[in-house]
């Protein structure tokens, strides 16, 4: 088949490129950035360099494709643009998306959305995956949508180890004993190249999870692999986190959001959809990403 990846090379998109070729599907990786180009073509797909916001790019480059795999990539250093309205950017390429999706004639979408978008309320910043869910519900119904919901990603981890380096401890306002889905990158990526060869038909919605696991769980298990078994997970209020955000930088509406979001894991309020429609866990557990962490971990000054 000729797919369509977004994403550039990114953690998801990468290894599901890379999967798809290997199996003998033509594969155009769409980026925004001409220095990609090399890389994608190394990897044995087409470059196609272009903006997402860009309906005309996105519906020249869908043409003749059979399947599209549409996400709303957004650079970490966007959370920190203090002219940035990140909720209007994510639908403004949603419309896009959309507008491209109609005008190329796709009749078979794959899109990457995430736990929360079964509402836009006690989510924080994800009710943005709600509002780009409705906005691709709008395409006529012959075009059949795979909405895919991955879980907390693993890789948002890291973002511990400062804190773990200069106080000795995880920090969140959340935490405690009540279990929590997380996922990899690697299997997100395999469940949507798993999608991508099965029947298309209607509109469906598919959760994805690698392992259930704790807060405290979570700085035990990395604690001892970066050789702090003591490691605890320490909460803080809404507001201390807040704060925390705006003071390094974060874009106070973003920040907000985030604060939310992590709010909202709180009682389960964040899972009740995911408990509901609970999927099978995929093969890479917390175990095997700690060892991750620790090199990682090894290398931050």
């Amino acid at each position: 088949m000729k797919i369509i990846i977004t994403g550039s090379l990114g953690h998801i998109s990468k290894p599901l490129a890379e999967d798809l070729i290997a199996k003998g599907h033509s594969v155009t990786v769409i980026s925004s950035k001409p220095e990609r180009r090399k890389e994608i073509e190394t990897i044995g797909a087409i470059a196609s360099i272009g903006k997402m916001e860009d309906s005309e790019f996105l519906s020249q480059t869908f043409q003749g494709a059979d399947i599209v795999y549409v996400m709303e990539a957004i650079g970490y250093e966007s959370f920190f643009d203090h002219n940035l309205d990140i909720m209007e950017t994510i639908r403004r390429i949603a419309n896009s998306y959309k507008i491209a999706i109609e005008q190329s004639g796709i009749k078979k979408v794959i899109h990457l959305s995430s736990i929360g978008a079964h509402t836009n309320s006690d989510s924080g910043i994800l009710a943005f995956h709600h509002d780009a869910e409705n906005i691709l519900k709008k395409l006529p119904n012959d075009v059949s949508i795979k909405f895919m919901r991955p879980v907390g990603f693993y890789y948002n981890m890291f973002a511990f180890i400062q804190t773990i380096k200069t106080r000795g401890t995880i920090i969140s306002n959340y935490g405690g004993d009540e279990i929590e889905p997380w996922v990899s990158t690697s299997d997100i990526a395999k469940v949507i190249a798993e999608e991508i060869e099965k029947p298309f038909e209607g509109r469906s919605i598919r959760y994805i999870a690698s392992d259930e696991v704790s807060p405290n769980e979570i700085a035990k298990i990395l604690g001892e692999e970066i050789g702090k078994p003591d490691l605890k997970w320490v909460v803080i209020s809404d507001e201390e986190a807040l704060n925390g955000m705006i003071a390094a930088g974060m874009n106070p509406k973003t920040a907000k959001g985030f604060m939310e979001m992590n709010a909202s894991r709180r009682g389960g309020v964040l899972y009740e959809d995911y408990f509901r429609n609970r999927p099978k866990l995929e093969k890479t557990k917390l175990k095997d990403f700690a060892k991750d962490f620790a090199s990682a971990y090894e290398r931050i000054n």
